[in-house]
């Protein structure tokens, strides 16, 4: 039985060793041992484009911009921005500012200017690599900033060894990079995480076993903390880094086709995007050695469906905030380990890493209390780039080391099995009418009904007028209506919890939206209040076509408008490209036949897809009855 105090990992074989004698390194000294030992292996490939680069060819490139950075006075203690999305240019530039004894600052393309403004503000960036196409976006972000391409063969060829303050100046507590967390709930914070931390998530993982050859996806944004685990544990144990598409950016099946024909052996994916996956292709992991699923609750009934649809060999639910370096502890997903559970826990600490619930006084609660999830360990940030009074409050002594040790935020329990489970955030607790209610306790138990595969509650409004509401997902096997739904809901709910803790009005969705980053869009839920109560079904203006009838009933669905007409745009009722890409395979699926996202997109109106889709079918050809499921 674990401590309540910390349940710290069991180190894997010669784990200690090996941490030992490269205590003293930085991370590109890793990736060197791999370039030394396979320099004609690949390192890093981008099927889309028909671009691989051996580990010798990295290092060369990673070397002629480390001494370019070097030449113009940039080393340790500096902040170096990348402009660049997922590309084989993204890993050679985080390798050459690493070398370089900087730090790299990645960027969201997708974020408003003003933000990005202030980020490269804050971390006081002079110097950024990018592209410098005439129509980049980065342009505009990076105006007033020096920027460098990343290498082609021939420059990075001719190039010097860094030398001076590269490699040599740099220690575990150096920055590697600064990750920006998403600021919903006030200013941004820079993350700033060292060498070692980034060096205990990669050396002798057990959450995650990565060898020489293996093919890691990396479909992460640049700017969100999983391209860590994509990039740095492939190229520290001799892996292929593949740059694929987003699961949002392709039709389901044709990812999965991807995947495949890749020979992926490991992916990460955010939990929304996992969701969908199951919902869409719940076999889609078969083919794959790791799949790791992370970023919020992982739903029971989504795990479920992979395991029973033959799943990849290792299922791993990945917890770990930004500022513990992508992941702190892990559960292994398997027809045993998940049985009689209601939950998905977060499970046990990754190698060299403690797990805490502690109480507000930082003291251990007793097994099964509900306090404070706290990590520490090497994994653990520097703090918050330009915030020591934030960085002073969420990052503390660990009671049994005085070593730098995180506050979560989260609430937790200690399982009898030794695991740990999340209850939700502290900052997730809200007053209504005098009551106290902690919102994912009515998720939970909107969950544990098995109506829904998925539950998200929030207060809206003030004073007298503050209300609950209900966002959810219904389960893939629920043939009910919006209505039907919410109401068996509502009726289920009312005989586990208080009166005041029932949401007084249920938006039913199609789909869950979902962020830059892939982890659900609360702010994009609230923006669905306006139209009021329940989503209904439609009241007028249908196509009489059969197959023009199925297609907007599946466009009301990912939608989750009450009316499409025929004039209605997809964009204007608010489309995008994950929602055309679930519209698309769903279309695929139901009608057999080949609907691409850019199908969706570009159709002027309902009219013009249901035209187009009709001139893809073999006449005769008549939809079967409606699948409830979409």
């Amino acid at each position: 039985m674990h401590s309540n105090l910390a349940l710290a990992a069991t180190p894997g074989p010669h784990r200690k060793d090996a941490v030992v004698a490269r205590a003293g390194h930085g991370v590109a000294d890793l990736v060197q041992e791999c370039a030394k030992r396979w320099p004609n292996a690949p390192a890093v490939t981008d099927p889309r484009l028909g671009k691989s680069i051996t580990y010798r060819q990295l290092w060369q490139r990673a070397g002629w911009l480390a001494t370019t950075l070097a030449d113009r006075g940039t080393g340790p203690g500096d902040f170096v921005a990348i402009g660049l999305e997922r590309s084989v240019d993204l890993v050679v530039a985080m390798l050459g500012i690493v070398r370089a004894g900087a730090a790299y600052l990645p960027l969201d393309d997708r974020a408003p200017a003003a933000r990005i403004s202030d980020i490269l503000a804050e971390a006081r960036a002079k110097v950024a690599v990018s592209d410098r196409r005439p129509d980049s976006r980065w342009r505009e972000f990076l105006a007033g900033l020096d920027v460098l391409p990343t290498p082609d063969s021939e420059n990075a060829a001719g190039a010097r060894t860094p030398t001076g303050a590269t490699l040599s100046g740099v220690a575990g507590d150096d920055a590697v990079y600064a990750m920006y967390t998403s600021g919903s709930t006030g200013r941004p914070k820079g993350v700033v995480v060292p060498h070692r931390a980034v060096i205990r998530l990669a050396v002798g993982p057990n959450f995650c076993t990565i060898e020489p050859g293996d093919r890691v996806a990396q479909v992460s944004n640049p700017a969100f903390d999983a391209t860590t685990f994509e990039v740095w544990n492939t190229l520290v144990a001799g892996g292929e880094v593949v740059v694929l598409p987003s699961v949002a950016d392709l039709a389901a099946d044709e990812w999965v086709e991807l995947v495949r024909r890749e020979r992926i052996t490991t992916l990460f994916l955010t939990t929304s995007l996992f969701h969908t996956v199951a919902r869409e292709v719940p076999d889609a992991c078969r083919s794959l050695q790791n799949v790791i699923v992370g970023g919020e609750q992982l739903e029971l009934a989504a795990v479920r469906r992979v395991l029973a649809a033959g799943g990849p060999a290792r299922l791993v639910n990945g917890y770990g905030p930004t500022e513990t370096t992508t992941f702190a502890a892990y559960f292994d997903c398997t027809g045993d380990s998940v049985a009689g559970l209601q939950r998905i826990p977060i499970g046990f600490a990754l190698q060299d890493t403690s797990l805490h619930v502690l109480d507000g006084e930082l003291r251990p609660v007793p097994s099964g209390t509900v306090g404070e999830l706290c990590i520490g360990g090497p994994g653990v940030a520097l703090g918050y780039l330009g915030q020591p009074e934030l960085t002073a409050e969420r990052f503390v002594p660990e009671p049994a080391t005085g070593a730098p040790m995180y506050r979560t935020g989260d609430f937790a329990r200690l399982l009898p099995s030794g695991a740990i489970e999340l209850l939700g955030r502290r900052d997730r607790q809200v007053k209504l009418r005098g009551f106290r209610i902690e919102l994912p306790e009515i998720e939970l138990a909107a969950t544990a009904t098995g109506l829904v595969d998925a539950a998200f509650v929030e207060k809206v409004g003030d004073g007298p007028a503050a209300s609950l509401v209900g966002f959810v997902l219904p389960a893939a096997t629920s043939g009910s209506g919006p209505d039907e739904i919410a109401g068996t809901l509502a009726a289920q709910l009312s005989r586990q919890l208080p009166a005041y803790m029932i949401p007084s009005r249920w938006l039913v969705l199609p789909h869950v939206p979902v962020g830059a980053t892939g982890k659900v869009d609360r702010a994009a839920l609230l923006a669905l209040l306006p139209a009021g109560e329940v989503a209904v079904q439609p009241r007028g203006g249908d196509l009489a076509d059969p197959t023009g009838a199925e297609v907007q009933r599946m466009w009301r669905q990912v939608l989750g408008v009450p009316e499409a007409r025929p004039g209605d745009g997809f964009l204007e009722q608010g489309g995008n490209s994950i929602t055309a890409a679930q519209l698309a395979a769903r279309i695929s699926r139901r009608l057999t036949v080949r609907v691409q996202p850019a199908d969706v997109l570009l159709a002027a109106t309902l009219a013009d897809l249901v035209a187009h889709v009709g001139g893809l079918l073999p006449a005769p050809r008549r939809p079967q009855p409606a699948d409830p499921a979409g």
